[in-house]
């Protein structure tokens, strides 16, 4: 299990990134147990909001002791089993009221929230650590959703280190994963919308800041 999670390094620059930035609306795709989403829950501020939720996601869970002004995270992954693992640890960091756990596949959620034009460009900050096929389809919708100034941060964007090998010496299992990787960070290299620093921490850290 530990290793589907954020590694400790990178959690480490990700707070940090988190207190520089002092996000009100964040979004992560992809939660697993929690780690990551812990990270964004303790170093945002207690002042945001997230506006505009729809309403076919306003019932997805109910969170103790908090109103729909105090939701400053909405978290997608359709394994809410997971998620619950690590949920005790998030309520006893007393921050489980500026989440909003989703359970369902992301692409549909953004499209949702997509197709009320006013949440374009209205969140801060985002965290992708979910299937690498669909990074660069998030990737498009994330544009979208956060504002100019923004930071998105992908996660194992070095994929063990197989972007570095030949098909020949990679792993079959992770044959799949290492394409879709490598096409994703071409993509990211040619996308004159962000400022783009590759951290070699963990599994790799790609961090994007939306500059248009």
């Amino acid at each position: 299990m530990a290793r589907m999670s954020t590694a400790p390094d990178a959690g480490q620059l990700i707070a940090i990134l988190l207190k520089l930035l002092n996000p009100k609306k964040t979004i992560e795709i992809g939660v697993y147990t929690g780690y990551s989403l812990l990270l964004t829950a303790v170093n945002i501020p207690g002042d945001g909001q997230v506006s505009n939720l729809p309403t076919l996601y306003e019932n997805e869970i109910e969170l103790s002791n908090s109103t729909h002004k105090d939701l400053q995270i909405i978290a997608i992954d359709p394994d809410r089993e997971a998620y619950e693992i690590g949920l005790p640890v998030i309520q006893k960091a007393r921050v489980d009221h500026k989440i909003k756990f989703i359970e369902s596949e992301a692409l549909a959620v953004l499209d949702t929230i997509l197709e009320n034009g006013e949440n374009e460009g209205q969140f801060d900050y985002a965290y992708v650590d979910a299937d690498k096929g669909n990074y660069r389809n998030y990737h498009e919708r994330l544009m979208k959703l956060l504002k100019v100034g923004g930071v998105c941060v992908y996660d194992n964007t070095l994929w063990a280190g197989t972007v570095a090998m030949s098909e020949e010496q990679t792993p079959e299992p992770m044959k799949a994963e290492r394409k879709a990787i490598l096409e994703f960070n071409k993509a990211l290299a040619a996308d004159p919308r962000v400022q783009l620093s590759q951290a070699p921490l963990g599994d790799g850290i790609s961090i994007c800041r939306r500059i248009y």
